[in-house]
């Protein structure tokens, strides 16, 4: 998927319109059908999704959850030759599967982080086409399109202003800031952050007054609110050194440790035999 400047808020509203090459009548449906071959479609993409089985499965993977797995294993393997019941595989298959179901849960939460940011954007948008003020569908969005805006909107993607009207915007989903900014067209420095940009709209943004106009710039992953969701799929949480060490450890361990209940096991396999 292309991916466009990403300096607008530095830029005119002519020169947007003159790189984007789009007029005031809004493109038509044949340009329109280029740029979503070009740009993709202007929705969050989920990457390496990890079905709920496979995150249950991967919580086995542990090495002290391997080691218990062999210890209920060989604990089974002992109450069989002695024709007892498994008292303690059972008590231990019990901790591993509480721990597996524990593991699964909060993994699968952060899993679903990305279904939570869908349901933050826009379903739906307004905007002029051929000429016309149409509804389309927000996936339908297109860097150039002319997008129009209104209090309690949902902003489909990321746009330069154009127009505005007593214009706010609650923008804490991306800025942490609470209070509502206050658009205008003044042109604003390269370097300033998203808080600063008020010449400009963000997807999955919330308008609470006024009203405006704006040309896309940026859809789908390219967008502000796109980068997010692509750090919260790529992010990965680094084990303290402590951890790591824990680990190393517990693999020496547990390998002395098979060793000395296959010992164990073989002397009570063999015990009834010998005596």
């Amino acid at each position: 998927m292309a991916a466009l400047d990403s300096i607008w808020h530095t830029k005119t509203p002519e020169q947007i319109r003159k790189e984007l090459n789009v007029g005031s009548e809004g493109l038509n449906d044949q340009e329109v059908q280029i740029r979503l071959e070009k740009y993709g479609y202007n929705e969050l993409e989920e990457k390496h999704r990890i079905s709920p089985l496979q995150i249950f499965l991967n919580q086995f993977k542990d090495v002290f959850v391997i080691m218990l797995l062999i210890a209920i294993a060989i604990a089974f393997g002992i109450a069989f030759v002695n024709n007892e019941f498994p008292v303690d595989a059972l008590v231990i298959a019990i901790i591993v599967i509480l721990n597996a179901v524990i593991g699964f849960f909060t993994e699968n939460r952060s899993e679903k982080a990305m279904e939570a940011m869908k349901k933050l954007t826009a379903p739906k948008a307004r905007v002029i086409r051929g000429g016309k003020e149409v509804i389309i569908s927000a996936r339908n969005v297109v860097p150039g399109d002319i997008i129009l805006l209104d209090a309690g909107d949902r902003v489909p993607a990321d746009a330069r202003l154009t127009e505005v009207v007593d214009l706010k915007a609650d923008e804490a989903i991306l800025t942490g800031e609470s209070a509502d900014i206050t658009k205008n067209l003044k042109i604003i420095s390269e370097k300033s952050p998203i808080a600063d940009r008020k010449n400009s709209v963000f997807m999955a943004t919330h308008l609470t007054s006024g009203r405006g106009k704006a040309i896309v710039t940026s859809t789908g992953m390219n967008t502000e609110f796109g980068k997010i969701a692509e750090m919260v799929q790529t992010i990965e949480v680094e084990e303290s050194p402590l951890k790591q060490k824990l680990e190393k450890f517990a693999k020496k361990l547990g390998k002395f440790i098979v060793v000395i209940v296959a010992v164990i096991f073989v002397l009570e396999f063999f015990e009834p035999r010998i005596f």
